[in-house]
């Protein structure tokens, strides 16, 4: 993605108004937004964002990020923290959060109704996250029953923004002889989900423990009674919720 002239016009637009309250501001291009969503992202990792790290996320160069920082901290959304990186503002946090919101319930969406995929809802959210308005995020909410945790097993914002945490244990952690449903997967890599999908690791299926060694965890699928490896290194990033035997 390359910092375009939008971002730039929308940005600048918004700084020069800034005093004026009641003369209507459009709404941020996609760029920006994804900017803003990608700084949540890491901050929520490291407690703040790099600029090497923003690049690494965005796929830009170093450069285009330095100016978008800079034009983001003259209109107050982020702020500089030396030595370190950037942490968005309440202004920032708030649009950020907007966006994470439609993101997740795109990809509930494309999962839970669509059928689409895990390893694709990824990148289909991150264009669908632009175009929906609240009130379709709303409805999308509302069919959905109010999903907590997107298929990543990270928390939802609600519409005020708000987000509660729910703490899930991971496969790894799991004694042997323990039921579990799977509720996500930490990762969002293509390849990866790829994988555990070709396993059958899939939100909602239920698995049984049977047995563990310093390398590996050996599982069972609860309905087909299929068996198989998961490398404990796979299974610290497969998140779950222990079940009634």
């Amino acid at each position: 993605m390359k910092l375009n002239n939008s971002l730039s016009k929308s940005i600048k637009y918004r700084e020069k108004h800034s005093n004026f309250k009641r003369r209507r501001i459009p709404s941020l291009s996609r760029e920006a937004e994804e900017y803003l969503e990608a700084i949540y992202r890491l901050e929520e990792k490291y407690g703040y964002a790099r600029t090497m790290d923003l690049a690494k996320e965005l796929k830009v160069a170093p450069g285009s990020i330095t100016n978008t920082i800079e034009n983001f901290e003259k209109i107050g959304f982020v702020e500089h923290i030396p030595y370190k990186g950037v942490k968005l503002t309440i202004k920032g946090k708030k649009i950020a959060l907007k966006v994470l919101r439609k993101h997740r319930l795109s990809e509930r969406l494309l999962i839970d109704i669509l059928k689409i995929d895990w390893c694709n809802v990824h990148k289909e959210a991150c264009i669908m996250e632009h175009g929906i308005t609240e009130r379709i995020a709303k409805r999308i909410e509302e069919i959905l029953n109010y999903p907590k945790i997107c298929p990543h097993g990270k928390p939802i914002p609600n519409s005020s923004g708000k987000i509660i945490k729910e703490f899930f244990k991971t496969l790894n952690e799991i004694d042997a002889g323990k039921i579990v449903e799977i509720i996500g997967i930490k990762s969002e890599e293509k390849k990866f989900l790829n994988y555990l999908s070709n396993l059958g690791i899939l939100p909602g299926i239920l698995i049984q423990v049977i047995n563990k060694n310093l390398s590996n965890i050996y599982v069972k699928f609860a309905f087909s009674k299929k068996e198989c490896a998961i490398d404990k290194r796979i299974a610290s990033n497969i998140l779950v919720k222990p079940k009634e035997a």
